[in-house]
C-alpha cells in the first residue's frame, strides 16, 4: 500500500505534496544539498550554511535570511536542475522547499472563494510545477520569485474565472453557428518540419526547436538527451531561428521550392553536418573548416 492510500492522507494536492516532502526528508536518510558544491555566480558570494545540509534545515535558513538573494538563487538553480534531470524525488523536494510561500498564496486566493479551496491548491501547485519543469529560465535572477509568481498567476486565473462566472437559467436559445477561426490558425510545427525536410535547418534541430520554441519546454533535459550542453543547444536553435526567418521571408517554406533552392540548401546542410561531425570527433579543424563554421 502506498503512502497516499493511508486514511489520513490529505485530500488537497498541495498538502499531499507537503506530506510527501516530509517523508523524503525525515531521518535517517533525508534529502540533502552540499552547499559548498553549489555553483556561485561571478562576483556574488552567498552566505549559505557550509557543508551538507538537510533540506528542511536549508529551507529554514533561507526563510531566516530573506535578503541573501545570491544564496537563494544558487540553491534554487540546483533544485530546478535536479527536478528537471533527476525526476520525481527532486520535484517533490522543490515543492516542499517552496511550501511556505505556496500555502500562503493558496490561503490568500481562497479567501471568499465560492468553490472548493482544494481546487485553488491544485491550480497553485500546477502553476509552480509547470514553471519548475519547463518555463523557468535558469539564466535569469530571482528564480524563487519567478516560481512563486507562476503559482500565484495560476491560482488567480481560477479565482477570476469563478468571480466572472454568471449562472443563467437557460442557454438553449443561443445559436451555436459556425465562425471563422482566429489568425494564425495554421500549424507552425508543420512549417518547421518542412524546413527540416528541405534542409533549411538540420533535421536534428527540428524536434528540439518544436519542443522549446513552441512547447516552451525546458532546455536542460533536451540538451542532456542530445548529449550536448545547454549553451550549445541554445546556439543551434538561434541559428535555426535565423535560417527559418530567412526562409519565410523569401518564400522558401510557403511556396514551391525551386530545384536550385533545394540544391543550395542541401549543400549548406552537408557542410553543417560535416562541421558538426568534426567537432564531435574532437578535431580542431583547419582554418578553412572554421571559416565554413562561421558561414553555416
Amino acid at each position: 500500500m502506498s503512502v497516499s492510500d493511508t486514511p489520513d492522507w490529505p485530500t488537497s494536492h498541495l498538502l499531499a505534496a507537503d506530506a510527501a516532502f516530509m517523508a523524503l526528508t525525515r531521518e535517517p536518510e533525508p534529502l540533502t544539498l552540499d552547499c559548498d558544491s553549489l555553483p556561485r555566480e561571478v562576483g556574488k558570494h552567498p552566505r549559505l550554511p557550509s557543508g551538507v545540509v538537510a533540506l528542511p534545515a536549508l529551507r529554514d535558513w533561507l526563510l531566516a535570511h530573506p535578503r541573501d538573494y545570491a544564496g537563494r538563487d544558487a540553491v534554487w538553480r540546483e533544485l530546478v536542475l535536479r527536478a528537471r534531470l533527476h525526476g520525481k524525488e527532486w520535484t517533490i523536494a522543490a515543492v516542499g522547499m517552496a511550501m511556505p510561500a505556496l500555502v500562503r498564496i493558496a490561503g490568500q486566493l481562497s479567501a471568499g472563494y465560492r468553490g472548493d479551496p482544494a481546487d485553488i491548491d491544485s491550480e497553485v501547485l500546477t502553476g509552480f510545477l509547470e514553471a519548475l519543469r519547463d518555463h523557468l529560465d535558469l539564466t535569469r535572477p530571482a528564480l524563487y520569485a519567478s516560481l512563486t509568481m507562476a503559482a500565484f498567476r495560476a491560482g488567480r486565473r481560477l479565482r477570476l474565472a469563478d468571480d466572472q462566472a454568471v449562472p443563467v437559467e437557460d442557454i438553449d436559445h443561443v445559436a451555436a453557428g459556425s465562425r471563422t477561426p482566429k489568425v494564425p490558425y495554421g500549424h507552425p510545427d508543420l512549417l518547421v518540419r518542412r524546413a527540416g525536410t528541405l534542409q533549411v535547418i538540420d533535421e536534428a534541430d527540428v524536434q528540439p526547436w518544436i519542443e522549446i520554441r513552441l512547447g516552451r519546454r525546458a532546455p536542460e533535459p533536451i540538451a542532456a538527451r542530445l548529449g550536448i550542453t545547454v549553451d550549445a543547444l541554445r546556439m543551434r536553435l538561434a541559428r535555426a531561428d535565423e535560417r527559418l526567418a530567412r526562409a519565410v521571408a523569401d518564400g522558401s517554406l510557403t511556396e514551391i521550392a525551386s530545384t536550385e533552392a533545394v540544391a543550395r540548401t542541401a549543400d549548406q546542410a552537408r557542410r553543417r553536418t560535416s562541421i558538426r561531425a568534426g567537432r564531435a570527433g574532437g578535431g580542431r579543424g583547419s582554418a578553412a573548416t572554421r571559416g565554413l563554421a562561421v558561414a553555416a
